[in-house]
């Protein structure tokens, strides 16, 4: 099974194809990551999942390790940005915190709202509440910050899982803070800090933030949009959405001018072309 493999059987399978194809390995974290990616490579290039985040940066080491530089990576940024931490060429990070994250900033947000939302509906949201990507973006934010605050005090919480419509207003997609947190507390063993007390500091966090896509983890972004289409603004077509519905919809509606223009494309655009490596399919803008 994939959630078996470790950075030496990835790179095994790469050095025994290299008789049949000599063309760049991109080294991507999971299978919808090699589906999305996989659409804009060329001929010269393919995508390979390493079920982790941990093996893809192995892998590609080991990769060079071995001789074979025709390797190229991308990881999601996670935390690293609030962290500090950082990775090197060949591995390159997404734009946002993950893939998710990168779909819902980009035009293919509007894409699966012209596909399920209903026009009228979703105009009288707006008009009370702002646009729906920045409504995302607020009610995200403070978990991404929570799981911020389990990383850096090794609080250990778990988010598996998380029924956002027990936080999530059904009206105005604003987020309970308090409530989330006891939720993520509920579904956690042995913490010690104040829930009241951890929810006060997600809130200060929050205000801090430049942008509060930086914190936002895509899947809550699309379990949220989710409950958007099913209770508020969506069209007959999404009573029953849910969000790996979601998900793919954004991955479908995500189209190579998009990703074009990412610095995801352009960062890994110029360290394949002073390698000599194929990559894209696609050109620079």
């Amino acid at each position: 099974m994939i959630s078996f493999l470790t950075a030496d059987d990835v790179a095994n399978e790469i050095s025994m194809s290299r008789s049949r194809f000599t063309g760049t390995y991109l080294v991507v974290e999971g299978t919808t990551d090699v589906r999305l990616y996989g659409k804009f490579l060329g001929e010269g290039a393919t995508a390979i999942a390493a079920s982790s985040k941990t093996n893809v940066k192995a892998t590609v080491a080991e990769c060079i390790r071995r001789g074979d530089n025709a390797v190229m990576g991308i990881v999601d940024r996670d935390l690293d940005g609030m962290t500090g931490r950082t990775v090197k060429e060949p591995v390159f990070y997404t734009d946002r915190r993950d893939l998710e994250g990168g779909l819902m900033c980009s035009e293919a947000l509007e894409g699966v709202l012209s596909e399920y939302a209903d026009r009228d509906l979703l105009q009288r949201f707006e008009k009370v509440n702002g646009s729906v990507r920045d409504v995302l973006g607020k009610a995200a934010a403070p978990i991404g910050i929570l799981m911020y605050l389990s990383y850096k005090r090794g609080m250990s919480l778990s988010f598996k899982d998380l029924n956002h419509r027990l936080f999530i207003n059904r009206k105005t997609l604003a987020i309970d803070v308090a409530r989330m947190v006891q939720e993520v507390y509920g579904q956690s063993m042995g913490q010690m800090s104040s829930s009241l007390a951890v929810a006060e500091q997600v809130r200060d966090l929050v205000k801090k933030l430049d942008d509060p896509w930086d914190a936002v983890r895509g899947h809550d972004a699309t379990a949220i949009l989710a409950i958007g289409l099913t209770s508020i603004f969506g069209s007959y077509n999404a009573k029953y959405i849910d969000s790996n519905t979601v998900s793919g919809a954004l991955r479908l509606a995500y189209s190579d001018d998009m990703f074009a223009g990412t610095m995801l494309f352009a960062m890994t655009s110029e360290y394949a072309g002073k390698h000599n490596l194929a990559l894209w399919r696609i050109t620079r803008r």
